[in-house]
């Protein structure tokens, strides 16, 4: 992130381009914006009209389901919504994707950062979105002892702003994980048989 924040001016654009370019047919308002990529009001509005500038982005007017409650019962309502969506006929898109996107969207260094306070963490794969696998069951696999699951749950949801896609995580014990390996647990086995990355590897895998 530091070199890509270095090459585009703020963090905070590059987590934008980094939401739009995952979610090419998605519209959001600038309060999604703001909270998918954790960056304030005032920061999304200045970046926006820098990128609508360039054409990466452009004004769409869409409905947002909003819920309701009324005589005790929830309902949803459609609100009219002033929003933005990706320009696809953006010139250097494919390029841009291929940075931003396609190659790897964090690195290694900065996931161990993020997830380390999480406890005594024994084993970090990252997989998914990561190294390319569409196949694979989940994004990051944490297994360790004494977990604060508060926290990687917290942690979890800082590397998807940093990312501008949600991800899917298993954070599992140390014991519970080494049971599951040796009983052929599908989920594990799926992680480990499709390609992987192992970022901390203190059990010797």
């Amino acid at each position: 992130m530091e070199t890509l924040t270095k090459l585009f001016g703020t963090s905070a654009k590059v987590k934008i381009m980094r939401l739009f370019l995952s979610n090419e047919d998605q519209v959001f308002n600038n309060a999604d914006i703001s909270k998918k990529t954790k960056v304030s009001l005032a920061n999304v509005r200045k970046e926006l009209n820098i990128l609508e500038k360039i054409n990466l982005v452009k004004r769409k007017v869409f409905y947002k389901e909003i819920e309701k409650k009324k005589a005790g019962k929830i309902i949803i309502e459609k609100k009219k919504n002033n929003g933005w969506v990706l320009d696809k006929s953006f010139s250097l898109l494919s390029p841009l994707k291929n940075l931003l996107i396609k190659s790897s969207p964090l690195e290694s260094k900065e996931i161990i950062s993020r997830l380390k306070k999480g406890g005594n963490l024994k084993l970090v794969i990252i997989s998914g979105v990561f190294v390319q696998e569409k196949d694979s069951r989940v994004d990051i696999l944490i297994v360790g002892d004494n977990l604060d699951n508060s926290y990687l749950d917290r942690a979890i949801h800082t590397i998807e702003s940093e990312i501008g896609q949600e991800l899917i995580y298993s954070v599992l014990e140390t014991a519970d994980f080494i049971y599951r390996l040796g009983v052929y647990d599908k989920l594990l086995r799926d992680i480990l048989d499709f390609s992987h990355k192992k970022l901390i590897n203190k059990l010797n895998l």
